[in-house]
């Protein structure tokens, strides 16, 4: 079969570019894409790591300006993996030249930038221009069959909803400045960076959504001391002592209510001393219940409400048979995945809707609704108040 090529080019190269590259790079070698991925150019304001990175991943060219990759003709494709307060400029950008875009979350730094984003897809796909935002974390086989479970009916009707992001990256107290802790740059901070994904992930999983918040936030360590590009981040400029202010959450914890009645508590934290990626969600229903942990990704625990009392139990199930989602082009039964197989699912479904001419999900408007969750959480922290969502449309 001849495939046509789909030309990508990726903006910013750092921890994100690695995981998307490595993804570009090994969809097509597992799956039977409709297209096929060529790495037309990677983008960074620094040549030098740019073309470093161009190196190892297999990236054909180099641009320092994100804007000269939208004026390619060999470029189909833009995959964002830079702070969130580009995303906004370059995925609107990209869309109205026709370019189809990857954007990774959260989002926006913003609610209307995020709006800003929804409405050019919007106009975008009309045009056949297709836009995704990078919720990976969905695509992890145990997670997209606890989808499939709850779509099925086999834990009856959502009554709780349980779910943590967990690390404790940042508990030194003298861990130097990111760009992670600056509002101008990320927006928010354990909230946006890590607790998106559980919003996302538990949306996902129920197929329903946070209709009402009440949160709270907290930021344990005000300052930080500053190393290399950070040193314009603020604080004093004296030398080896300079600290900056740390202008985002380190810790959110906020109680939900579904659409549909279920009751939610959510807790993202970078200070959770012992966890280091333990994304957890748990799913209580009438007939049964789901518990996941991404620390131990392969295996899903599910609960059936209907079997022996005598004998029931939370059973574990190993998700890598071939039956489960996205299992059957990678390895035999009990072979686990890891934590970069989520992009290289992103890849094969963003491409699938590509080549069929559908919407790809999640959509720049889930992204929306998942950064109006997050406004509203903050919102409701300063307020002290529990917000419905209606009431920041």
């Amino acid at each position: 079969m001849n495939q046509r090529d789909l030309g990508v080019a990726m903006i910013g190269y750092s921890f994100m570019g690695a995981a998307h590259s490595q993804a570009w790079r090994t969809a097509p070698a597992f799956f039977d894409l409709p297209l096929h991925p060529r790495l037309r150019a990677i983008c960074g304001r620094d040549a030098d790591a740019a073309g470093a990175v161009a190196g190892r991943f297999g990236w054909e060219s180099v641009e320092t300006d994100w804007r000269e990759v939208l004026e390619r003709d060999d470029i189909d494709l833009v995959d964002i993996c830079t702070p969130g307060d580009t995303h906004a400029e370059i995925a609107v950008a990209a869309l109205e030249a026709g370019k189809h875009v990857l954007c990774e979350k959260p989002l926006a730094n913003t609610v209307a930038e995020a709006e800003k984003m929804a409405d050019a897809a919007h106009s975008a796909a009309s045009r056949g221009v297709r836009a995704m935002v990078g919720f990976t974390y969905r695509r992890t086989p145990a997670v997209a069959l606890a989808r499939q479970l709850v779509e099925a009916g086999r834990i009856g009707t959502v009554r709780h909803v349980r779910a943590q992001y967990l690390q404790d990256w940042l508990v030194d107290e003298d861990a130097p400045m990111s760009w992670r802790l600056d509002r101008e740059r990320a927006g928010s901070g354990a909230l946006g960076d890590i607790g998106a994904h559980i919003v996302d992930m538990a949306q996902y999983v129920t197929g329903d959504r946070i209709a009402s918040v009440g949160g709270l936030v907290e930021t344990f360590v005000t300052s930080r001391p500053v190393a290399g590009e950070h040193a314009t981040l603020g604080g004093s400029s004296s030398g080896s002592g300079e600290r900056a202010t740390v202008s985002v959450d380190d810790a959110a914890a906020f109680t939900a209510r579904f659409a549909s009645g279920a009751l939610g508590v959510f807790e993202a934290t970078r200070y959770a001393t012992g966890r280091k990626n333990a994304l957890r969600l748990e799913v209580n229903g009438t007939r049964g219940s789901l518990a996941f942990d991404f620390e131990d990704m392969n295996s899903l625990e599910f609960f059936d409400a209907t079997d022996d009392a005598g004998t029931g139990g939370f059973r574990r199930i190993l998700a890598t048979e071939s039956e489960h989602p996205y299992i059957a082009a990678w390895w035999p039964p009990g072979h686990g995945l890891g934590y970069e197989h989520g992009f290289t699912h992103q890849v094969v479904d963003l491409v699938t809707a590509i080549a069929d001419g559908a919407d790809p999900t999640p959509s720049f408007a889930d992204g929306l609704g998942v950064q109006r969750v997050l406004d509203a959480v903050e919102s409701s922290a300063a307020d002290r108040t529990v917000l419905d969502l209606e009431e920041t449309r």
